[in-house]
């Protein structure tokens, strides 16, 4: 299971068409565009001090943009920390996305109807409660099905296998959705397995596997929306390897160039998935440059209302880092906490 399923090629060459209408191809472009700019907006804002530590996604809009747009409005989604690009596609608000990074624990807050769970922070725990959620939604007999991120990091932990066996044993309409990137931070993926793909495990489990170009945003949202179809019909769950490219650092903690080739992206063929889209539009006729300024300027518009929205807000409170961490707080945590606090008192 080696072969990459795509219906753009790398440098945007249309290899299948009439796969996906080109209304949605232009809407999946759009949500790229504004993820892109979301992306550069808030690494901007980490540089300047406005938001805390920030993961950006640049070089997997695809992924996101892709899987997400194939989602049903009753469908749950559970992101990983690097996934408020897909949430966003399915609903959260954007100053939500921002207020997270900015330390507020009130923040994340999707509306009501939309079901985007909080981002997890440790690795692979979204797994076994996307296959609880499923169970549940089975037990119901409802028509909603769960899309669960992840990394590849995740497939080397415990809850990867836990949770896809039990999805697969009790037919959960999920679909797990791993993103390749090629790093778990800094392992590369050839140290993380003997196995070539993420993909063929999946049998062993019990479910279908599929591996797609995850800079193809045609071939993402064509395989998700198959794969939750699926779901639907009771056919239980898929897991789907996207195998894709971090651009940028694991964070903005992160520096990769101690850890990276930089001529690695460019080995990769993947090309940058942007690009490809916006050049398969354009072979199509379809993707006019006022409309490719439209887009930006939207983007751009919706971003600084958004930052407007996040900065009039009062400041976090600094007491909340220790709360909601400890049922019962032992001795030393409550100690820490008063020192903390007495020191910003000074």
């Amino acid at each position: 299971m080696t072969d990459l399923r795509r219906v753009v090629g790398p440098a945007g060459e249309p290899l299948h068409p009439d796969a996906v209408p080109l209304a949605v191809a232009k809407a999946l472009l759009r949500d790229m565009i504004f993820l892109r700019a979301f992306d550069e907006r808030a690494v901007a804002l980490q540089r300047q001090g406005r938001i805390g530590t920030y993961p950006p996604y640049r070089g997997m809009e695809a992924c996101q943009a892709g899987a997400a747009r194939a989602l049903a409005p009753g469908d749950w989604l559970l992101p990983t920390y690097r996934d408020h690009g897909a949430a966003m596609i399915h609903g959260l608000p954007v100053v939500e996305a921002l207020a997270y990074w900015n330390g507020r624990v009130e923040s994340y807050r999707a509306p009501e109807g939309v079901h985007v769970f909080p981002p997890a922070v440790p690795i692979a725990t979204q797994i076994p409660h996307a296959a609880g959620i499923g169970w549940g939604l089975r037990l119901q007999r409802s028509q909603a099905a769960v899309l669960c991120f992840f990394g590849d990091g995740a497939s080397s932990e415990g809850d990867f296998h836990e949770g896809i066996n039990l999805a697969g044993v009790v037919r959960a309409p999920v679909v797990f959705f791993c993103q390749n990137n090629g790093y778990a931070i800094s392992v590369p993926f050839r140290l993380q397995t003997a196995a070539a793909t993420i993909a063929e495990r999946a049998p062993g489990l019990g479910v279908r596997g599929e591996r797609v170009d995850g800079n193809d945003a045609l071939a993402v949202h064509l395989t998700v929306t198959e794969a939750l179809a699926r779901a639907r019909a009771g056919e239980g769950p898929t897991l789907i390897e996207a195998v894709t490219y971090r651009q940028g650092p694991h964070t903005t903690s992160d520096d990769p160039g101690r850890y990276r080739d930089p001529e690695e992206m460019a080995r990769s063929g993947l090309g940058d998935p942007i690009e490809r889209l916006t050049a398969y539009l354009r072979a199509q006729g379809a993707w006019s440059e006022a409309e490719d300024e439209a887009a930006r300027e939207d983007a751009r518009a919706r971003i600084q209302a958004a930052v407007a929205e996040l900065e009039a807000m009062p400041p976090p409170e600094p007491r909340d880092i220790f709360d909601h961490v400890y049922g019962a707080e032992p001795a030393w945590f409550s100690r820490e906490r008063e020192a903390f606090l007495a020191g910003l008192s000074r």
